[in-house]
């Protein structure tokens, strides 16, 4: 049975829904609105079931305790350190574990780009449970939404929460594509930064890792869209681009600082990847 009451301490911010149709036909707004949000602290007997789903998409936050979820493909835990997304319109139920009840921060999403945010974070209906790597980062977003409904519901605030509402998608689709601290990808990265004034062998990288070069390139182009070497070329342009905006040296010696020995060589791979050659792009006015 479905607990209706409140929790102790808890904080819970309702916009009222005249607001929301309003918001959701203005400029800003109408891309995302943050229609619900609170905490429920140590909340014994939390239990919701909604066999038709929900008119938003749900974002839950486990900071404390424990609970689970449904969205039809089985029950799935949830501890602290993860969040639960639930698509609009998606048939779930979810609750706090009896013995250690989770403590939780919510809130409810409508808007035209959330079909878009959702798929970016690759949360489905088989895995709604996801692993946060900036767990204070999410809580503080989420508490920063509650606060400012908490102070007023106007237009101006609800887009100002349907800001913070972004950063927090984006945050949880860094979380899925950025590898944990230890994992081979996360290694790798770190090897290649370390190194980027110098040159790497794929075969060598992926020995020292400890996996396949397939494998190693497989886990690049699915976290950064390229390969090793592209990675590592980027790193390269990266750190050029702060030596040409920062220094007064050469761009001879740019390239020698990371690792081309050639500089006509670093010119036309700078150029094409700026559009531009390391001259101009010095030129170049910015901010």
């Amino acid at each position: 049975m479905e607990r209706r009451d409140g929790f102790e301490r808890q904080r819970l911010c309702v916009v009222p829904r005249p607001a929301i149709a309003e918001a959701l036909g203005q400029p800003v707004t109408r891309r995302l609105v943050v229609t619900d949000a609170g905490w429920f602290p140590d909340a014994v007997g939390h239990l919701r079931i909604r066999p038709q789903g929900a008119e938003e998409g749900i974002v839950l936050v486990c900071i404390d305790g424990s609970g689970w979820v449904d969205l039809g493909s089985g029950r799935h835990r949830v501890v602290p350190g993860t969040a639960v997304l639930i698509p609009r319109d998606t048939p779930h139920s979810y609750g706090a574990d009896i013995e250690r009840p989770w403590t939780i921060w919510w809130c409810h999403l409508l808007g035209s780009d959330l079909t878009d945010l959702w798929t970016a974070t690759g949360v489905d209906r088989s895995k709604p449970v996801i692993s946060l790597r900036a767990l204070e980062r999410v809580t503080a977003l989420l508490d920063e939404i509650v606060s400012s409904l908490e102070r007023d519901q106007s237009p101006a605030r609800l887009i100002a929460t349907a800001g913070i509402a972004w950063r927090l998608m984006t945050q949880f689709v860094v979380d899925r594509r950025l590898p944990e601290q230890g994992e081979p990808l996360e290694r790798a990265m770190r090897y290649l930064e370390e190194r980027a004034d110098g040159n790497v062998r794929v075969w060598e990288l992926a020995r020292l890792i400890g996996i396949s070069p397939s494998h190693l390139g497989a886990l690049f182009r699915e976290a950064t869209g390229g390969g090793v070497l592209a990675y590592h070329k980027g790193l390269k342009m990266a750190r050029a681009r702060r030596y040409l905006d920062t220094t007064s040296l050469h761009v001879s010696e740019i390239a020698r600082q990371i690792g081309y020995e050639d500089p006509f060589y670093f010119s036309r791979q700078f150029s094409r990847m700026h559009g531009m050659s390391p001259s101009d792009y010095r030129l170049h006015r910015k901010g």
